[in-house]
């Protein structure tokens, strides 16, 4: 493909173009509107079949729920494997597109592994993820930083005390959901275990405060985020924070996204899951 044409696709998906903004771009360089039909058309359908639990598994329940943050009713996306009590927990933070179809998946291929499953939406005060990516920015603009870290902490209270858990919790997130995750451990002392993919760090003076275990994933090609693995594993190491990083080679910013046809990396994004289940089976007590 076209390095451009993936290049265009990518923003297309991070909400920078909207669909004509894209077709018409792919067309100038594709030489036609039908080269570029059937260019969108494969481009779609990939992203679409990145799918892994389809929605309506018969093995899951899913809904849409909601429990009390700090700015009101948080909007969560939920999964857990059918006619089972008593479960871990496992809180998974979407990027900056929102709860979208992908994040969903992702929820859903983690209630199947053994979990109570939610993805809290951290724009509900503001009507939740729109339809419309081109609104997304706009939107997440509007986000207070604090007091949406406090309606992600506000999950972890409403999963510890949940009828249908164990009581232990734990916390996964991507891109800005990884850097969200780190700020969950940070605010939240009843969190676990903490798996933050490619996210910022938190800041060396606030890891004293992190009591979860942590398992950190980077790509290795990821250098802007990268460059703040050094203090803040150093910070770890004298705060005696039980933690682990792996930096996957070859590996781009977003590697686990898999309809990211991009930065999608299959061996780096299947190893780190694998990593991921197991951490969270060990430090949730499965």
């Amino acid at each position: 493909m076209h390095h451009e044409i993936a290049d265009l696709f990518k923003e297309y998906t991070d909400g920078l173009l909207n669909r004509r903004e894209l077709f018409q771009k792919i067309a100038l360089i594709a030489g036609g509107a039908a080269a570029a039909y059937s260019i969108l058309s494969g481009l779609e359908a990939t992203s679409a079949m990145a799918e892994i639990v389809p929605e309506g598994d018969p093995r899951l329940h899913t809904e849409t729920v909601l429990y009390p943050g700090e700015t009101g009713d948080m909007r969560a996306y939920w999964a857990r494997p059918k006619g089972k009590e008593g479960l871990p927990s496992v809180i998974v933070i979407h990027e900056n597109r929102g709860l979208n179809a992908h994040i969903k998946d992702v929820t859903r291929r983690m209630a199947l592994e053994g979990f109570l499953a939610i993805a809290p939406d951290a724009l509900s005060p503001f009507g939740g993820t729109p339809e419309d990516q081109t609104e997304m920015r706009a939107r997440f603009s509007k986000l207070d930083n604090q007091g949406t870290v406090k309606n992600f902490v506000a999950a972890v209270k409403y999963l510890k005390t949940h009828p249908l858990t164990n009581g232990k919790v734990g916390c996964t997130g991507f891109c800005w959901g990884g850097g969200m995750t780190n700020q969950v451990a940070v605010n939240s002392p009843d969190l676990l275990a903490a798996v933050p993919y490619y996210g910022n760090q938190a800041a060396t003076e606030e890891v004293p405060k992190i009591k979860a275990s942590l398992l950190c994933h980077y790509g290795g090609l990821d250098t802007r985020i990268n460059q703040g693995i050094t203090a803040f594993e150093e910070a770890l190491k004298q705060a005696k924070v039980d933690y682990k990083i792996y930096i996957y080679e070859g590996a781009a910013h977003a590697f686990n996204n898999d309809t990211n046809t991009t930065n999608y990396n299959k061996e780096a994004a299947e190893l780190a899951w694998k990593r991921t289940i197991d951490f969270f089976k060990a430090k949730l007590q499965i």
